[in-house]
């Protein structure tokens, strides 16, 4: 139940987060807005970090180093997304990114890559995954 909560919670940040920025884009730019976005991210990220103290850095040669990406992903999210939204609008735009990541994690999961434990592909996710296709092509019509 807390993974679904905290699931919930996700996505009304990612949405709200994605419109603000966008929003923030048009008066300064996409870069701008992008570096200030995760300059502030950061901030409130090691303002808590200094509060919680979990982790531990020494440990950060026992990572693989490519999994060190994720916050060269996270810029270049910001930025796809503001494109996105101005391009085409918040809500297709969101609907697109959400059939895309479950398309990925999909993928990830069946595949079992990068440590995920393996998830066996069936036809009921294949067809959930056409499902939202259809819908997003529904979605879309005028």
């Amino acid at each position: 139940m807390q993974g679904i909560f905290f699931s919930l919670l996700a996505g009304v940040f990612i949405c709200l987060q994605s419109v603000f920025n966008a929003q923030a884009s048009e008066k300064l730019g996409l870069w701008q807005t992008n570096a200030i976005v995760h300059g502030l991210g950061f901030f409130v990220s090691f303002s808590i970090f200094l509060v919680v103290r979990d982790g531990d850095l020494q440990k950060i040669n026992e990572v693989n180093k490519v999994y060190l990406l994720g916050g060269v992903f996270g810029a270049l999210i910001v930025f796809f997304v503001m494109k996105g939204i101005t391009s085409i609008g918040p809500a297709y735009s969101i609907s697109i990114l959400l059939v895309s990541q479950l398309l990925i994690a999909l993928v990830i999961d069946s595949l079992g890559l990068f440590g995920v434990e393996k998830v066996p592909l069936n036809l009921s996710k294949v067809m959930g995954i056409a499902v939202m296709i259809v819908g997003l092509i529904i979605f879309k019509l005028k």
